[in-house]
């Protein structure tokens, strides 16, 4: 399906050959064990921790986007500790995002400390240091909340004459906004719940790669620990996928307004979204990413100015995660993340432009 524009694509991806009177995406297989054959045992399922047929529709999807075979995981955290717990062992160093999802960085300082692993905290945008002696480099581009970009092929570069590993965080990019694998990347890694299924209903995670000996051990991870997903949260992710495309050209465009939007206010200090000029990361996000995320970032000066925004405005839900179909804006210090007070990761939604523009309006204005 690589000849396909990316709309076709996500609208095909992982479907079945057509059979008659059979559905295009088949229902969810509401399965533990299944039958076995008394002589030879397990066919192709044998037991749903390890083998389930919808799970591995939802596979073929994400890895015909990604580009590679792909493991699924019960969400974002369980994929990205499945990743970092099966190729790190004690003795190792791994080096961290220090602007990206505070989680990791949380486990990273207790549990992978706690193991043995050293880490190294990079910022996105680098400087990145001598990798030698560090066993896997995670990126995370564009950061979440920062919105900083990195040159992934660079990176990947330095890190690959140094004898590291290179996995990226595509969360907030998606596989329709960029292709880690294919800038040099080893593996990939996302939180499947926020734009790549979209709609707010589903906790999902994966990880993708090319090297089979790397995916395996990765799987193996995950038949040991259980941390895979229901049949009915892969067969609504994989519907879900199909809209992908639309629901990314509306979120990027309404981001683009919001952001110019925003810069023109002298009540919002610090507007970041990798696709305006003026952004620092806009040279490697226009040459690296094949579209800009719906995700803004800014700053409205105090923790108390950003509740009565968000009171006042009627299209902006206040939630914490990002990428869905409604608006969404999270003051992301009230969870702990090294962020100012008045800090605002702004997720734009598939609603009409001029509506969200003119909600902003009224509710920045009544929040001064």
């Amino acid at each position: 399906m690589t000849s396909y524009s990316d709309g076709t694509r996500a609208v095909h991806a992982g479907l079945p050959e057509p059979v008659v009177g059979e559905p295009f995406l088949p229902g969810p297989v509401f399965a533990a064990p299944y039958h076995l054959d008394p002589a030879t045992g397990p066919g192709e399922n044998g037991y749903a921790r390890t083998e389930h047929p919808t799970r591995r529709a939802l596979e073929a999807a994400i890895g015909a986007l990604e580009g590679a075979p792909t493991l699924v995981f019960a969400s974002g955290q369980a994929a990205i500790t499945a990743l970092l717990l099966s190729v790190l062992r004690t003795g190792d160093t791994v080096a961290l995002p220090a602007d990206g999802y505070f989680t990791v960085r949380a486990f990273a300082e207790g549990t992978l400390r706690d193991l043995g692993v050293k880490t190294v905290l990079v910022p996105t945008a680098g400087p990145y240091p001598d990798l030698t002696g560090v066993r896997l480099v995670l990126l995370e581009t564009p950061a979440n909340p920062g919105l900083d970009v990195c040159d992934v092929r660079a990176i990947a570069a330095a890190a690959h004459e140094a004898g590291a590993l290179v996995a990226v965080d595509n969360t907030t990019a998606t596989p329709l906004g960029q292709n880690p694998l294919a800038l040099g990347a080893d593996l990939v890694v996302a939180s499947g719940t926020k734009a790549l299924t979209g709609h707010s209903d589903v906790l999902l995670g994966y990880v993708s790669a090319g090297d089979p000996e790397l995916l395996g051990k990765v799987e193996t991870w995950r038949k040991q620990t259980g941390g895979v997903p229901g049949a009915f949260d892969c067969w609504l992710a994989h519907r879900s996928i199909a809209t992908l495309d639309l629901r990314l050209a509306r979120q990027s465009a309404n981001a683009a307004a919001v952001a110019e939007f925003l810069l023109a206010r002298d009540d919002v200090s610090g507007v970041r979204w990798p696709g305006l000029p003026s952004d620092p990361s806009y040279p490697i996000a226009s040459a690296q990413m094949r579209r800009v995320p719906g995700v803004v970032s800014f700053d409205l000066g105090s923790a108390e100015r950003v509740a009565r925004f968000l009171t006042e405005a009627k299209l902006v839900f206040a939630a914490t995660s990002f990428g869905g179909v409604h608006t969404t804006a999270d003051r992301r210090a009230q969870w702990g993340d090294d962020t100012s007070p008045g800090f605002v990761r702004f997720s734009c939604g598939i609603e009409d432009t001029s509506d969200l523009l003119a909600d902003l309006t009224a509710a920045l204005d009544s929040s001064v």
